[in-house]
């Protein structure tokens, strides 16, 4: 991301962009407009937590976001991805960046946050029942079962869920639930390259980029990157989601996804992070899937509007900083 400044600003909004979680990449003269500089900027991933051997390294580079609103167990920074992170996943694979899309997309539509900026998760009664032994079937039978769903409505309505899990035994609610980008279950943190669920929960409320790079883990560590590479998707699928992968078609949504994004274009990273500071803020931006479409510049001009900014219908510097600095 860019912006052209007064030279003499250079420090001054680099120092102010920082603060918000930003980094800067460097504020160079423009030849062709004396006085002016073009300030480079991108988003900084959040620290991870450390990683086995076989997951991917994480960044060293600490986030600095302007602090979330703590008001929910589980809402953290909510940091978009970043290019540096999507960068990083795709190395650590060894795999081009259309099969990261596609997986990305299956399993979340794309986004790892919800609105109030706690993880998208999906909480699963049948593997807390495993992981305490059946103990509460009795008692919580909608919240642990032997048998697979009951899942209700999504979003906000999980960690309704999950919260009486929690107040049962939080270490298996945590293990029994999937996180973020990548869904990853919490009983793969290990695999996934934190410490234990709880460390891995901690890091993925504070940006995409920490919940790419604990999906990235689990799929080196459970081999499955050369299943990437080849477009074996079904052989990925069972591998990444189960041995019931067909139930949902899962082999056939990562097949069409791969070849619609291996076509071109990529989605902006650009453009996700203005769609999801918008649902932050409490604008229906149609999704947060990086494409610029009608119900996302809707959104982008009344904010613009509200916030006394040039009504353009662009997504311009003046309004990605605006953005960023309202949330």
């Amino acid at each position: 991301m860019k912006l052209v400044i007064p030279c003499e600003d250079c420090d001054r909004e680099g120092a102010r962009l920082t603060a918000l979680g930003f980094r800067i990449d460097g504020c160079t003269p423009l030849a062709a407009r004396p006085g002016m500089c073009e300030l480079v900027y991108d988003f900084a991933p959040a620290a991870a937590a450390p990683a086995r051997s076989r997951a991917p390294a994480r960044s060293a580079t600490k986030a600095a976001a302007a602090p979330a609103p703590a008001t929910l167990p589980f809402s953290g920074r909510g940091n978009p991805l970043s290019q540096e992170g999507l960068e990083q996943a795709a190395s650590g694979l060894g795999v081009a960046l259309p099969a990261l899309w596609a997986v990305m997309t299956v399993e979340t539509k794309g986004c790892g946050f919800l609105a109030d900026r706690r993880p998208l998760i999906l909480f699963e009664r049948h593997i807390f029942h495993r992981r305490t032994g059946g103990r509460f079937d009795a008692s919580e039978p909608d919240i642990s079962s032997r048998t697979a769903g009951g899942y209700g409505k999504g979003g906000a309505n999980q960690y309704d869920r999950l919260m009486r899990a929690i107040a049962l035994d939080r270490t298996a609610a945590l293990e029994s639930t999937s996180w973020g980008l990548g869904q990853v279950m919490g009983f793969n943190a290990v695999a996934a390259g934190y410490p234990d669920a709880e460390s891995m929960v901690t890091a993925m409320c504070q940006s995409e980029d920490a919940q790419l790079l604990g999906m990235v883990g689990f799929i080196r560590d459970a081999r499955l990157a050369r299943h990437l590479k080849s477009g074996d998707w079904a052989a990925f699928a069972q591998g990444y989601n189960g041995p019931e992968f067909q139930k949902n078609k899962y082999d056939e949504k990562l097949r069409t996804a791969a070849t619609r994004f291996g076509m071109g274009p990529l989605p902006s990273l650009e453009v996700r992070t203005a769609q999801l500071f918008l649902m932050y803020r409490g604008y229906n931006a149609g999704g947060v899937d990086g494409w610029f479409g009608e119900n996302t510049q809707k959104a982008l001009i009344q904010f613009q509007k509200d916030n006394a900014l040039p009504v353009s219908g662009r997504l311009d510097d003046a309004s990605l900083v605006a953005l960023s600095r309202s949330v």
